[in-house]
């Protein structure tokens, strides 16, 4: 059991989105570990915003321009960390360098938080907690504890070689290395571990992508539409965005260049040179895709995914590679931000199953709602409330009338 205070990420500052649409996410995830016709395991309930707010450039469409499943994350009194957007909690000091499979065992083996059931990340997991305004390392450092690690493992082995493993770097990007790099195997490379749990048991898609037969595909794990046909000619990034933009395909006007996050969201773990789910993108091949992120540390360069082995990495915008167009999850953003309060305190007495809460205002009230954001209980104003009915798992409470928001886990 624990009890945390929102902690807002840098990306936002100390403002925070208060419509439930972005406090309490709706449950679209990610996860591209299986084709698209065969049952996929859904760990991720939503893909988060790369978290860019600066701009750099005069052309319309660059990350910065889109903010779409803003970064939120909670962190805890016990070592842990809740990412809200995809509902995975997290170490919030990694465990270390180590090799493959002592980072394999640290994870099965872990006891923090009160919880045992912790396990190795996903390459899309690991690179989805990144914020790609920061470097070096791209996390929320009011989060996360910097450890000197220059890698992270993933539990994911490439496709067609058990000697290598996908792994996300301190620059921000995802690739496949050989497992002999690391430093406690021989190598030189610092590469450590964060172990994740799932707060709410995966469930399952039956079907990932639906196509729709106008040269668009769905993704019914992000949310995303995506044009099947990459661009037929090689430009910059200035003229990628503004190529993206200017797209009128399916009868659709909106679409646009991705963030790294949407068009590494692409990456089949089972598929490599092309890395994509060739049934639904037979027209990709083995290509060079810019996304609309840019690298904050060394701004003339954008980052890109190379859809041969499934890495993203960063390079000059002078640089001539393709483009893909996505549309979608713009809906799910809200304008209304107001300063973060925090105007009450809460307590859960496992002993009793109860809820304590004390409010600072005179006649304030909460309600409660699940992870996915179903009210629970509405407009609530007693200072001790009976959980027995409500099974385990994460809640909020939002007290009215500050919208001052705790979650916890009961």
């Amino acid at each position: 059991m624990f009890e945390s205070r929102v902690m807002v990420p840098s990306a936002v500052a100390t403002k925070y989105y208060v419509s439930m649409k972005s406090i309490l996410y709706s449950v679209i995830v990610l996860c591209a570990v299986c084709a698209s016709a065969q049952p996929i395991v859904k760990t991720m309930k939503r893909l988060p915003d790369t978290g860019q707010t600066k701009s750099y450039t005069d052309t319309f469409g660059e990350d910065n321009d889109y903010t779409i499943n803003p970064l939120f994350i909670v962190k805890n009194n016990n070592g842990t960390a809740i990412d809200t957007v995809t509902g995975l909690m997290w170490q919030a000091t990694d465990g270390g360098e180590m090799t493959f499979e002592k980072a394999q065992m640290f994870c099965d083996t872990l006891l923090l938080g009160g919880f045992r059931d912790w396990r190795m990340p996903t390459p899309h997991e690991l690179f989805n907690l990144f914020n790609h305004q920061n470097s070096n390392p791209p996390l929320d450092a009011t989060v996360f504890s910097k450890t000197g690690a220059e890698y992270w493992w993933s539990g994911i082995k490439q496709i067609n070689d058990a000697s290598r493993v996908w792994v996300t770097n301190a620059g921000g990007g995802v690739g496949n290395h050989p497992k002999s790099e690391a430093l406690s195997a021989g190598g030189t490379k610092k590469i450590h571990v964060r172990a994740v749990r799932d707060v709410e048991p995966p469930t399952i898609v039956q079907q990932r992508f639906v196509v729709l037969g106008d040269g668009t595909v769905f993704d019914s794990l992000t949310n995303l539409t995506w044009q099947t046909q990459p661009s037929a000619s090689a430009m910059n990034w200035e003229e990628a965005l503004s190529y993206a933009e200017k797209q009128t395909v399916a009868g659709k006007t909106d679409w646009r260049l991705p963030n790294i996050k949407e068009l590494y969201s692409l990456h089949s773990l089972t598929d490599f040179s092309p890395a994509v789910d060739k049934s639904v993108f037979p027209n990709i091949g083995i290509t060079k895709l810019w996304s609309s992120t840019s690298l904050p540390n060394q701004t003339v360069q954008a980052w890109y995914w190379d859809t041969n082995t499934g890495l993203t990495t960063h390079v000059a915008k002078t640089s001539m590679y393709n483009v893909l167009c996505v549309r979608g999850g713009t809906e799910q953003t809200t304008d209304v931000a107001q300063e973060l309060k925090q105007s009450f305190n809460t307590v859960y007495n496992s002993s009793n199953d109860a809820l304590h809460l004390h409010f600072s205002t005179e006649g304030s009230s909460f309600s409660l709602y699940n992870i996915v954001g179903e009210l629970l209980v509405e407009n609530c104003k007693s200072q001790m409330f009976a959980m027995q009915q409500f099974p385990q798992g994460l809640y909020v409470i939002v007290e009215h009338p500050s919208n001052s928001v705790v979650l916890f886990c009961k």
